[in-house]
């Protein structure tokens, strides 16, 4: 039987890479096969059957070590196709691997499908304006966009475990820092305030977060905010390089809009915009507008809200 196996780091990347795994193993009459390195995730969903890769050398983040690890694994298994999560570390595993492999990677796609002798996805181009349809000789291995499909929800199935012996890399880590990380999930958000540049001191942030509260949403920010200054973890920046988030609602206050900030947000159902700049690229984009002070607007915009 012809099996599609789905990886990831993160649990919410593994899930809802198996459900693109489930797609293409249901065309081919195969078996979605969620793919652990070291030990079963309890989080992670299953289809019908878990494979746990364990290694002689002990756990590790690194992606040259995920990588060799499902390398050595798929030469046992022979999977007809490897669909990695396309995380910042994921891209990494993904490339590595397909080198390995001697295989074709297709890279952070969505909306796969295959005829049985390619696997093929959609890929956006140019801060999203272009939708390119990229295809590759199976076996081979594909980074999953994140966001694109629902996380998979199966549960129960059988766990092999695979030994693939040592594993040797040539970088080590010798330590970490832990970053600051949120508990906020823009991707499932209906109702979005998201702050830009407009917002002069990291303590006005509440300003928008208020806002956001009172309209029952989630507050994201653009990449400069996260990034640059580091007001907010990098959970809350939206945009080509972060989250891509299509929320019912998506008001931008202080976001001039540029491309690779809209191709973020190209999907919500109404984008709405608040900047002192008229000629703002943003208010392109925007299905709504007000040219204004966000310090003004803001405030009263929420208290209209609360007024009834």
């Amino acid at each position: 039987m012809s099996e599609v196996w789905a990886y990831s780091e993160t649990e919410a990347g593994a899930n809802e890479t198996l459900s693109a795994a489930k797609i293409i193993a249901d065309s081919l009459s195969g078996a979605a096969v969620m793919v652990e390195i070291g030990s079963e995730r309890k989080g992670t969903a299953s289809f019908g059957k878990k494979l746990v890769i364990k290694t002689a050398s002990g756990p590790s983040r690194s992606p040259e070590f995920a990588a060799e690890a499902l390398y050595l694994a798929s030469k046992s298994g022979s999977p007809l196709a490897m669909l990695v999560a396309s995380t910042r570390n994921g891209r990494e595993v993904a490339a590595r691997l397909a080198v390995k492999m001697g295989r074709g990677c297709i890279p952070d796609s969505s909306n796969l499908s295959t005829d049985g002798k390619h696997l093929a996805g959609e890929r956006a181009e140019y801060a999203g304006k272009v939708q390119t349809r990229l295809a590759a000789d199976l076996p081979c291995v594909c980074t999953v966009k994140t966001g694109s499909y629902a996380a998979a929800t199966g549960t129960g199935g059988r766990v092999t475990t695979l030994e693939v012996g040592e594993i040797h890399t040539k970088a080590a880590l010798l330590g970490a820092n832990p970053k600051e990380t949120a508990n906020v999930d823009l991707k499932a958000a209906k109702i979005i305030v998201s702050a830009g540049r407009g917002v002069k001191k990291k303590e006005d942030l509440k300003i928008i977060e208020s806002l956001a509260k009172a309209l029952g949403g989630s507050m994201g920010c653009s990449r400069p905010l996260s990034s640059d200054l580091g007001w907010l973890p990098e959970e809350y920046h939206i945009g080509l390089t972060g989250v891509n988030v299509k929320p019912d609602l998506y008001l931008a206050v202080g976001i001039s809009g540029q491309l690779q900030h809209v191709a973020g947000i190209k999907d919500s159902k109404i984008i709405a915009a608040i900047n002192t700049d008229k000629d703002a690229p943003i208010f392109q984009a925007a299905d709504f507008g007000i040219v204004g002070d966000l310090y003004q607007v803001v405030p009263a915009i929420e208290k209209l809200l609360k007024s009834g």
